[in-house]
């Protein structure tokens, strides 16, 4: 895997030279659109609103909307004016408890390998966080853009995970909030005993992506030319305005099996696809 950066990582005097490689990794089925009539792709272009005219690449500016309809344009000399100096280094501003960095801010983490001459002070920073419970929370610029971030132990190893600035975070007020119709004593003792029946042991591997394996499985069947059934949804219970009896269905819930604790055991297990899907429609 080739490495997305390579730079420092710096606090104090410390420097650290380490490579950024992504910790998570995710393979969308691709699609392309098709002509019905005789599968051929459908390829897109650049038209312009006003008269549905195509444009080319050397007529093409940068604008940000200001109001409905009005544009102001930008310039490469616009974009260098306001250019971060990448540093190519992880610049730790301060260490905080993790505990007190609300989970929504971390959104994407990536594994930090040491770099020839880096591992002593690597394994002192891995091994510093870990034993004071700290982060180290940084600005580092990747491609060109400034990210918040935070440096934390992860193993043996220490993970970048790049954070949102506040000012990218909605806050819960701004979403209409649920009105506080008060729940009685039995509802609450039998809501916290469904929860403890259906409590369990964390365990990652037990979880998988059912619709990819199931769209797999369906691609690979029309693939060699088999039958396609449409499966049909479960039945769900009706919602709306109607009013719920909790304590009804808090007690259904109880006596059913432990749903979460069993489903290792009675999850369907999807065949895996013969190979990787072709190109599909």
């Amino acid at each position: 895997m080739r490495a997305i950066w390579k730079g420092s990582i710096s606090f104090g005097l410390v420097h650290i030279p380490i490579a950024l490689y992504p910790a998570t990794r995710r393979e969308e089925l691709k699609f392309r659109l098709l002509r019905k009539s005789d599968l051929s792709p459908v390829n897109y272009k650049r038209v312009a609103e006003s008269d549905g005219k195509e444009v080319p690449w050397e007529e093409i500016v940068k604008g940000y909307e200001y109001e409905k309809g009005k544009f102001v344009v930008l310039k490469d000399e616009d974009f260098q004016r306001v250019d971060i100096e990448a540093t190519k280094t992880v610049d730790i501003l301060s260490f905080v408890t993790q505990e007190e960095v609300n989970p929504l801010f971390f959104y994407k983490p990536y594994y930090m390998e040491a770099q020839k001459g880096g591992d002593r002070p690597y394994v002192l920073l891995r091994d510093a966080l870990r034993g004071t419970g700290k982060i180290g929370i940084a600005k580092v610029v990747i491609r060109t853009r400034q990210h918040l971030a935070a440096v934390k132990p992860q193993d043996d190893s220490l993970m970048l995970e790049l954070m949102h600035f506040p000012s990218e975070l909605l806050a819960t007020s701004e979403f209409k909030q649920p009105k506080d119709t008060g729940t009685n004593q039995k509802e609450m003792s039998m809501a916290r005993t469904l929860i403890e029946t259906m409590s369990e042991k964390w365990d990652p591997e037990a979880y998988k992506d059912d619709y990819r394996e199931a769209l797999e499985e369906m691609i690979e069947e029309k693939i060699a030319g088999g039958p396609a059934e449409t499966p049909q949804p479960a039945a769900r219970p009706a919602g709306g305005g109607k009013v719920i009896d909790l304590v009804a269905i808090l007690e259904q819930s109880l006596n059913q099996k432990k749903p979460a604790a069993n489903h290792k055991k009675t999850a369907k297990k999807t065949p895996k696809p013969r190979g990787k899907p072709k190109k599909a429609a």
